[in-house]
């Protein structure tokens, strides 16, 4: 319940760390966040502000940080020290992948979405109204606008499907030997031959998928305008040849579409495939 320094003029403090206006003082605290689903009661004499969030883990605290860091920032900023309440194991972890991304909530960033994301897994038994902000803009209603970007086909007959920007990177697995507990598929034996051992993409989901998320934890994702079959989702999560568990996962095969690269000509671009 009392006050620990984490950082010079930062305390972090249980529920009843503001219990004592005498520690308070004598700590310079100025300033008090506190995390919780309940406003507390005010403090006198000191700047107050209170993100509402129930204290468990698995609460979304990451996409409120930015106004909490600034108003911690104001308090240290003017000499002063601040106190944070209620600091759990998930928020510390929130804190971790905030520091990742530069201090700073970047919604384009693989951290950012991959978070988002499991967020999403761990909320939805079955999901039936998703936020729209999760979905990537289809690139069919888009132009490209960057050179770098490196554009997905339909292998079969061409529709544009995702973009490079929605790929989200996972760390290798351990090949063959994380398939121990069932029969080693086709994809997993390629991993120990020296090939490549990611057969599949992960990404995010694509507006276009959305008809098929909705009501259901795991289905296919067929091309939408062939409707030949890509790959896979599970919000429950999906092991990729490498090895490694992703979740949740939206997984399309590299079998199954093209790499497109807009490389520039002169005044024009060509696409290179």
């Amino acid at each position: 319940g009392g006050m620990v320094p984490v950082l010079p003029g930062l305390y972090v403090g249980g529920a009843e760390s503001c219990s004592s206006p005498e520690a308070l003082s004598a700590a310079g605290v100025v300033a008090v966040l506190t995390v919780d689903a309940e406003e507390p009661p005010a403090v006198p004499g000191l700047r107050t502000m209170h993100v509402r969030a129930r204290d468990e883990p698995g609460a979304d605290l990451l996409s409120r940080l930015d106004e909490c860091a600034a108003f911690l920032g104001a308090a240290r900023a003017g000499g002063g020290a601040a106190l944070v309440r209620w600091v759990n194991p998930g928020f510390q972890g929130q804190l971790k992948l905030y520091k990742a991304m530069g201090c700073a909530v970047d919604t384009s960033s693989v951290l950012y979405k991959r978070y988002r994301l499991e967020m999403l897994s761990e909320r939805f038994s079955e999901p039936q109204d998703l936020p729209r902000e999760v979905f990537a803009v289809d690139p069919t209603t888009i132009c490209q606008t960057s050179n770098t970007e490196v554009l997905y086909r339909c292998r079969k007959c061409r529709r544009a499907l995702f973009r490079s920007s929605s790929i989200l990177s996972h760390t290798e697995g351990i090949g063959p030997t994380a398939f121990a507990h069932k029969r080693i598929t086709d994809s997993a034996r390629l991993s120990g031959n020296g090939q490549e051992k990611c057969t599949s993409y992960f990404i995010e989901p694509v507006q276009w998928m959305e008809p098929a998320l909705l009501g259901v934890m795991e289905g296919q994702l067929l091309c939408p305008k062939c409707t030949s079959k890509l790959g896979s989702f599970s919000w429950r999560g999906d092991q990729c040849s490498c090895g490694r568990w992703v979740t949740p996962a939206f997984q399309i095969h590299k079998s199954r579409v093209d790499e497109v690269r807009t490389l520039p000509v002169g005044n024009f671009q060509t696409a290179k495939t």
